[in-house]
């Protein structure tokens, strides 16, 4: 009997013709993610479902902790393979049942026949091996409806396996199925959520941070570099771009009107993403705006931001609240890390009271006042690159 840990996968099963394509991308991210791991690891793909079956020096724990992060995959069960006959079935039950059942006070038996040449059906698989639970564990109780936990015995083609039921994996479609997206990542705790949602539907994330010094400092990119390594713990690769912007709000605090800052702000920083992004071939721009949250996130002014790139803008938090966003935040990992405080670019020259209605004529009034173009490109020979 050996230890092996299942992969199930989510929607990847309903893509038809082009399935395979899918469960490569997966096995790819899982190869990778074990490479790190002690000891050796073999796959097989089978039911959609894939298994790994870890040495026997292998570090298990981790392997199980990083199959989590695996978009693609609906669950991850940890449990046993055995000999696929009932004997050997049972025998596994009654070895492991303590360990799989742990403190639950109720139990149920559930079945999967994948081999359907297998003498037995499902029920009387369940109700045999639900006996042998009771063998050796006499004091649970059984629970049809909602029991604390669900012992899974899969009889597959190849072998047979137990399991304590799975915990929840990262869901979504794999890592790189969808293109690419570049990720315009601040310090706060929307964008890096932002990034998180659109990698978990299948996109390869870059991201770019727009600094400003002196008014912002070292501390502040270092805060951002960890939260792209966060995001980067469930894609594989990441490519940090840093631009500096001080020469740009400079010259908007000088030249034009106060309400005005933070949207003429956004509307350079649309047009250095949309440059780099047509540079490097990457299909959209991801911001962690959600509609109405502050000033520069009306509808009106979303339009007049979103007038300045070539390509889309996707905004995976738009409809939510704060509280789900930072819900996200606290289970990626990325909150405690957003809320230090440092400054960004963006609240270095906050005005006072800004334009939340604003007309694309009063924005493209007061662009005329500055030399738009120049202080594009030098902004884009400011880029450096961080790889991740």
């Amino acid at each position: 009997m050996k230890e092996i840990i299942l992969l199930k996968y989510g929607e990847l099963v309903l893509k038809g013709l082009n399935r395979s394509t899918f469960v490569a991308l997966v096995e790819k991210r899982v190869r990778n993610l074990l490479s790190g791991v002690s000891g050796s690891f073999s796959l097989r793909y089978a039911q959609s479902t894939l298994c790994i079956r870890p040495s026997e020096d292998a570090d298990v724990d981790t392997a199980f902790a990083l199959m989590k992060r695996v978009f693609g995959v609906a669950s991850v069960c940890r449990g046993y393979e055995c000999g696929k006959d009932m004997d050997a079935i049972t025998s596994a039950v009654r070895e492991k049942a303590p360990e799989l059942l742990g403190r639950a006070s109720t139990f149920r038996c559930n079945a999967k026949r994948s081999d359907k040449k297998f003498p037995y059906p499902s029920p009387e698989i369940s109700a045999i091996c639900g006996g042998a639970v009771l063998d050796v564990m006499p004091h649970l109780k059984v629970n049809m409806a909602s029991p604390d936990v669900t012992l899974t015995v899969e009889v597959r083609d190849d072998a047979a396996f137990i399991h304590g039921g799975g915990e929840r994996g990262a869901g979504g479609m794999p890592t790189g199925s969808g293109g690419r997206a570049l990720l315009l990542l601040s310090g706060g705790i929307d964008s890096p959520v932002a990034g998180y949602m659109i990698a978990k539907r299948g996109l390869y994330v870059d991201g770019l941070y727009f600094e400003s010094p002196p008014y912002t400092g070292d501390q502040a990119r270092e805060k951002v570099v960890a939260l792209a390594q966060k995001i980067k713990g469930y894609t594989g690769k990441m490519f940090l771009n840093t631009v500096s912007v001080t020469e740009i709000q400079e010259e908007i605090v000088k030249k034009c009107d106060e309400r005005t800052f933070t949207l003429m702000l956004r509307r350079f920083m649309m047009r250095i993403s949309d440059r780099l992004a047509e540079e490097f071939g990457i299909g959209a721009l991801v911001t962690g705006e959600s509609l109405g949250q502050v000033a520069s996130q009306t509808l009106e002014a979303l339009s007049v931001t979103d007038a300045v790139p070539t390509r889309p803008v996707l905004r995976p938090c738009i409809g939510m609240d704060k509280s789900e966003i930072t819900d996200i935040a606290r289970k990626i990992g990325t909150y405690d890390i957003s809320i230090l405080a440092y400054e960004d670019c963006c609240t270095v020259f906050t005005p006072k009271h800004p334009l939340t209605r604003p007309t694309p004529e009063q924005i493209e009034a007061e662009e005329a006042k500055l030399d738009v173009e120049g202080l594009t490109e030098r902004a884009l020979a400011t880029r450096e690159v961080i790889r991740l």
